[in-house]
């Protein structure tokens, strides 16, 4: 049963001149979008695609985009006219790098999402509209392969490649990005000429996808498609391109009660996840394709979730998956009920256990972190008194502790602009409800917890023996306000560790008069 993005990432699982090379897209004819201003009924549909509510953006008009030359247009009109842009893709930006108040141009992507294969590069060409669920489909339908992307189908491609982007399978086949080959993008130069170009792994243009490999999303140009092969795959077949997908995955659930849950049973718990994934983080284990997601909703909900699937070809999976579970539960007591979900279908799995989209977006604020290995006990009961704070009432509200690492361990920091190349795990605070006049109430919680999370580094997640900075696709603008980062580190290194210096560069070539940006973009040299 499909569960709700929100749901997840909350916790309600519980209940259920540059070188312009035309590829295949630029075969097509060209197709120039109509400018859709308020008066136009599409109008309301495009600007409340956005899925965190608390943003909505009211520009002079946007624009559907369906081919690359019709991005190309659409960007020269708006810079020709001095208007501030911004790009939606599948609209699941946690913070108003879209729907802010300064956008003026809203370029929407959503329609140009086909997924092809690219003779002319030897790659899969996807094009910057597609959500993940097109994506699964086509690759696995039509060649049996897939990308190790994230479990939310509904979200776009568009800012989760240029992010870095993991998923279920980064274990086993490291970062989306280190399957990435290329990118075509829209940039403008110092004249403010709007023009095309397709840069790769190998042409004179690497920079430029190099800042696309984790550097995020709207800070470069308007990306129109992915060029994705597989690093070291030599594109001669497309099926042997792409990371092939499982047949099938076994998977099971551990269902915690807050009423019966202690503070030490909690330290527990958590703790031996922390000490599982330590312990079964290289690229070889027999767990690299295990996925455990630890849901840790708040105590209004009344339970807590954690989430397991793994290869059902693995060897032995069923006692692979038997001995995490005697893992987990070591020591807590009462134990947690057990769910055998069984064996299914890779696809059929994936859509079943995915984060289905909401017709009806609420409001969020989301806090993240990567870590290096378990956090210290004190910071787990940090966890524990935000998640029971009765002072509280937050039943959408959660902290997601996300297995990560393994194949992703083994690529240098350096090699891609996601530098996090030394971790076992992410966190994502997030705080969700409905109405805005609750908006101080639940912003305060997650601040508040977070703050208690990394109160010995400055309140946030500053890089040390445990910590590893945070992942610009969960950006958080806290991070760059010294009321809630008092440790010295900027928030770029936060997020970019010391590959900041050089997307500073890039963007000064590439971006030169600073028409991408949002309260969270990469500042030119």
């Amino acid at each position: 049963m499909p569960v709700s993005r929100r749901g997840l990432l909350a916790g309600t699982a519980v209940a259920g001149a540059a070188l312009a090379i035309p590829g295949t897209a630029s075969a097509a004819p060209v197709v120039v979008g109509d400018t859709i201003g308020p008066d136009d009924a599409r109008y309301q549909d495009l600007v409340l695609r956005g899925q965190n509510r608390r943003f909505v953006a009211k520009p002079d008009y946007a624009r559907v985009i369906r081919s690359t030359e019709d991005a190309v247009a659409a960007v020269q009109e708006a810079v020709r006219s001095g208007k501030r842009i911004a790009v939606r893709g599948g609209g699941h930006c946690f913070e108003d790098f879209v729907d802010s108040s300064d956008t003026e141009v809203l370029l929407d992507m959503s329609t140009y999402d086909a997924v092809t294969w690219d003779p002319q590069h030897r790659a899969f060409s996807i094009g910057a509209g597609a959500t993940l669920e097109t994506v699964y489909k086509d690759l696995f339908y039509g060649w049996g392969v897939t990308v190790p992307g994230g479990g939310c189908l509904s979200v776009g491609v568009g800012g989760h490649f240029a992010g870095g982007g993991y998923g279920p399978l980064s274990r086993k086949y490291g970062s989306v990005v280190d399957h990435l080959y290329g990118v075509e993008i829209v940039v403008v130069d110092a004249r403010g000429r709007a023009r095309s170009v397709v840069a790769t792994r190998d042409n004179a243009y690497r920079d430029l996808w190099w800042a696309h490999t984790g550097g995020g999303g709207g800070n470069f140009g308007v990306v129109t498609r992915y060029l994705m092969r597989t690093a070291g795959a030599s594109g001669r077949s497309p099926a042997d391109s792409l990371p092939k997908a499982p047949a099938a995955l076994r998977s099971s659930l551990l269902i915690y009660d807050w009423k019966t849950m202690t503070q030490a049973g909690f330290l527990r718990t958590v703790r031996n996840w922390f000490t599982f994934f330590e312990q079964h983080n290289t690229a070889d284990s027999p767990y690299a394709t295990l996925y455990a997601p630890f849901i840790l909703t708040h105590s209004s909900a009344g339970q807590f979730l954690l989430s397991r699937q793994i290869d059902a070809a693995a060897p032995d999976s069923a006692g692979l998956m038997n001995a995490f579970n005697a893992a987990m539960v070591a020591g807590v007591d009462p134990k947690p009920q057990v769910i055998d979900v069984g064996e299914g279908a890779f696809l059929h799995t994936t859509m079943e256990r995915s984060i289905a989209e909401t017709p009806s977006p609420g409001r969020g604020k989301y806090k993240a972190g990567y870590l290096k290995k378990g956090y210290t006990d004190e910071q787990i009961l940090a966890m524990h008194r935000g998640l029971t704070d009765t002072t509280y009432t937050g039943p959408e509200s959660s902290v997601l502790l996300i297995p990560y690492g393994g194949k992703v361990n083994t690529v240098p920091s350096g090699a891609t602009a996601a530098a996090q190349r030394d971790v076992v795990a992410k966190m994502v605070l997030s705080a969700a409800w409905d109405s805005a006049a609750d908006d101080d109430k639940h912003i305060a919680w997650a601040r508040k917890v977070y703050a208690g999370i990394y109160r010995g580094t400055g309140g946030v997640p500053a890089p040390d023996a445990i910590n590893a900075g945070s992942y610009i696709n969960y950006p958080d603008v806290d991070l760059a306000d010294p009321a809630y980062n008092t440790s010295g580190v900027p928030w770029h290194d936060l997020y970019y560790l010391g590959n900041y210096p050089r997307l500073q560069q890039i963007k000064a070539k590439w971006d030169p008069r600073n028409v991408f940006r949002h309260k969270l973009s990469i500042e030119p040299k």
